[in-house]
């Protein structure tokens, strides 16, 4: 496809594909209490509507971007959002829960399209155009989410459930059309042959890592199952990594290119960022709707609880441009620092801000500023320090990276709402000091995460011809 398409309309068209891809991810977490009743299944099972779409997100993600790289990544993110649109329809038509957990493993397979967005647009936009295309699109992972949250809340209280499904698939529908009329696809190939071997690795260790760490607070930290599949990621990974490591010519991973210091912190400082935002996105509405009894909550309904979380959502979408002026004026470094401490002070805030619902509103706003501008950022780092054939492929290991971070999160969250409640008017709400741990928890990550962030050093020279675009030095 000819390259005619106007920059912004690219933008608009990858981005509103990110924020499609970012509700699926919150798709079911609101109505996670109601679904055995709706599914007729039981609790533990139910939660297998979370889990399943994490573990096919982190296994497709990197598969999906390492195929882009060789074969065309518009290609790629067509059949990324293909799957979303059958998992979406899926789940709309059917009430059985096999069927809709079907669904929602399809519609995980989805998550790939933000890396491939992001590399698209360092192919195919102008230089001056790169850095605020790749923070908008970047920090659609957390504004899908903010905005999700809420909106699935709404949808929940007032109409059939399945009409969630069937708007995402009308709404995925519409993204394939958009980016098949308006993306072009990129003429950057790396060549070579897929590594089947190193998919089908990477893929049972992640299964093997994600797995206990997802379910562990149901199954038990210390339980055989947990520590044996640990166990098993961590024997797996290593052969996994010794496998890649001798592959000549064509890895899924370049875990050479991975392994320099600019890559690899940047990644383990993106595991960090994942644990500092999602506790926010988690437990926000939670709070908002507990009585104020429990020392915290507001009394707030679905709707009233997703109106007063609408600025997190517009405060991600409104500061991701921020970054890319940030990054272009003074680095990605100096943007990612940035963020982590607007992530550092808004989560330890939340600490003491707790009486007035104003106050709380603006402490929940602050981590979103700070995601927005961290997130906007780590893709230029990566960028900078990966050679363009291998943008999709490093963009998405980053995006694998931000899927653990988020998922510990979870697994965290989980663990110690679970085990510091009090009782109010007969029900059982998680106490205030649970929430106190989790924020504190969340506020260190974030500041850990900034400090890993001022000691990446520069990158390494790359090959000659594969020099990363000036917006994203």
């Amino acid at each position: 496809m000819a390259r005619t398409s106007a920059p912004w309309s690219v933008v608009a068209v990858l981005a509103a594909s990110g924020i499609a891809v970012s509700l699926m991810q919150t798709l079911a977490v609101p109505l996670l209490p109601e679904f055995p009743r709706l599914l007729d299944t039981t609790p533990s099972n139910a939660a297998w509507l979370i889990t399943i779409t994490l573990l096919t997100g982190a296994v497709c993600a990197p598969v999906l971007g390492r195929l882009g790289d060789m074969y065309g990544k518009r290609r790629m993110l067509l059949v990324a959002l293909g799957s979303m649109t059958a998992g979406s329809a899926l789940g709309a038509v059917s009430s059985e829960f096999v069927v809709v957990l079907a669904a929602r493993g399809l519609q995980g397979v989805a998550i790939g399209v933000i890396p491939l967005g992001i590399s698209i647009m360092r192919d195919e936009l102008p230089p001056e155009r790169v850095g605020t295309g790749i923070a908008v699109m970047s920090s659609t992972l957390g504004a899908g989410g903010a905005i999700g949250l809420p909106l699935t809340g709404f949808v929940a209280e007032y109409a059939d459930w399945h009409w969630l499904f069937a708007g995402a698939a009308v709404f995925a529908v519409l993204q394939l059309v958009l980016v098949a009329m308006l993306v072009p696809e990129s003429p950057v190939r790396s060549g070579g042959r897929f590594d089947l071997g190193g998919a089908v690795g990477l893929s049972a260790a992640l299964l093997c890592l994600l797995l206990p760490v997802s379910r562990g607070s149901t199954w038990g930290w210390a339980s055989p199952e947990v520590l044996l599949l640990l166990a098993a990621a961590a024997v797996i990974f290593v052969g996994w990594g010794w496998y890649e490591l001798r592959l000549p010519g064509g890895p899924l991973v370049d875990l050479r290119v991975s392994a320099r210091p600019a890559v690899l912190l940047t990644n383990i400082a993106s595991v960090l960022i994942g644990v500092a935002m999602f506790a926010s996105f988690m437990v926000s509405a939670q709070m908002l709707q507990a009585p104020a009894g429990t020392g915290y909550g507001f009394d707030l309904s679905l709707m009233a609880s997703g109106l007063a979380l609408l600025p997190v959502g517009g405060a991600m979408v409104a500061f991701s441009p921020l970054s890319a002026v940030i990054s272009r004026r003074w680095g990605p470094k100096v943007t990612v620092v940035a963020g982590t401490a607007l992530l550092a002070v808004g989560n330890l805030a939340r600490v003491a801000v707790h009486d007035a619902l104003v106050a709380v509103i603006v402490v929940i706003t602050v981590p979103a500023i700070g995601a927005a501008l961290a997130y906007g950022a780590v893709p230029a780092l990566i960028m900078r320090a990966v050679p363009q054939s291998e943008t999709a492929a490093a963009n998405s290991l980053n995006a694998l990276c931000r899927s653990i971070g988020t998922s510990s999160c979870s697994a965290v969250v989980a663990t110690v709402t679970a085990g510091v409640v009090v009782r109010v008017g007969g029900v059982t709400y998680p106490g205030i000091t649970a929430y106190t741990v989790i924020f504190v928890i969340a506020g260190l990550a974030a500041a850990l995460a900034g400090v890993i962030a001022l000691l990446t050093p520069a990158p390494r020279a790359l090959e000659p011809g594969a020099q990363a675009p000036a917006a994203a030095r």
